[in-house]
């Protein structure tokens, strides 16, 4: 490694913090911002999956996958810009997944490692992407207002209250909490998000005990982790985003398939989701693995089980039925 350009960059990015009039805040203001985008991410997944928005609107749930897709990638590249310990050994082990196809790795990285201009590039790509993250989020937003927005009476759209100033209201009282939480987090440093070894300059000769990525990527990391074969793991951590693009496509899968929120499966998908992140963080011994590969496989179970559960049978149209009569009466 050129220790003059890498070196260069990490007393930068120390400059920036210590030096730098109110510097330390934007760093942690970038970073917590991005874990926190990354929570309610999730919970926002996690509500349009128990809602079923993947039916009634497909092209909204398809570009909230393209813009899931593209918030991990600018993570990914923002986490190594820093260039510690824990950024540039994850870098290597995300780019030596490339090695399969000839020559992508000299392609992505500049050379045969993580250097100079892998950073550069990620750099580039850091700062271009989240303006194409913008496009997508205005067609997430277009898709949205075009159909109607879910909620626990799927598309209904009668008894709705307006915008101003109910939702607006209790919008603003959970900014006011989730901001409360935010400046908490960056000056406080109420939870360290970050692994501590990340705070040391990278080092090419001095491998960590264990790599460890930021927390929202750990379940796919323990994903990766669970397959001895670096090809499978990588083919496994691809479809376990990608087969949420099938959701939107129920539709077309089958006549058979009906919309129901099963909140118990729901709620199995949510526990193996903890524990993924629990097994992520630690070390690679037998038992840990052994526990991945078995929720790997009852992640892509549960799945399917979201994906073809049937509807139960309500006697809502034994109700209506009766009712319709009695007015004919």
């Amino acid at each position: 490694l050129s220790p003059v350009c890498l070196g260069s960059l990490r007393r930068a990015a120390i400059f920036i913090i210590r030096e730098v009039f109110y510097g330390w805040s934007l760093r942690y203001f970038h970073s917590s911002g991005a874990s926190f985008v990354f929570l309610f991410l999730f919970l926002h997944l996690g509500r349009a999956m128990f809602y079923g928005s993947y039916f009634y609107n497909p092209n909204t749930w398809f570009s909230g996958i393209v813009l899931f897709l593209f918030l991990m990638a600018i993570a990914f590249m923002g986490y190594v810009l820093p260039f510690g310990q824990m950024s540039f050994w994850g870098a290597t082990v995300i780019t030596n997944l490339l090695s399969p196809f000839p020559c992508l790795i000299e392609w992505v990285s500049g050379g045969y490692c993580v250097h100079s201009p892998t950073l550069k590039r990620f750099f580039l790509f850091h700062f271009l992407l989240p303006f194409i993250l913008c496009g997508f989020s205005i067609l997430h937003l277009f898709y949205l207002h075009l159909l109607s927005s879910n909620n626990p009476l799927r598309n209904s759209r009668n008894n709705k209250i307006p915008f101003f100033p109910f939702i607006f209201q209790k919008d603003v009282f959970g900014l006011i909490i989730v901001l409360c939480l935010y400046f908490l987090q960056t000056h406080f440093g109420v939870s360290s998000l970050s692994h501590p070894d990340n705070a040391l300059e990278a080092c090419a000769l001095l491998t960590p005990l264990h790599i460890v990525p930021e927390w929202y990527f750990l379940c796919q990391y323990a994903m990766l982790k669970a397959v001895p074969n670096k090809n499978a793991g990588f083919i496994i951590l691809l479809t376990s985003i990608l087969l949420l693009f099938i959701f939107g496509e129920i539709r077309n899968l089958t006549t058979l398939v009906l919309l129901n929120n099963n909140s118990f499966l729901l709620s199995f998908f949510f526990y193996s989701s903890l524990c993924f992140l629990w097994i992520g963080a630690q070390f690679p011994q037998e038992k840990f693995l052994s526990y991945a590969r078995i929720l790997t496989l009852y992640y892509y179970f549960l799945l399917m089980c979201i994906l073809f559960s049937k509807k139960k049978k309500y006697r809502l149209r034994g109700r209506s039925s009766e009712t319709a009569k009695a007015h004919r009466g």
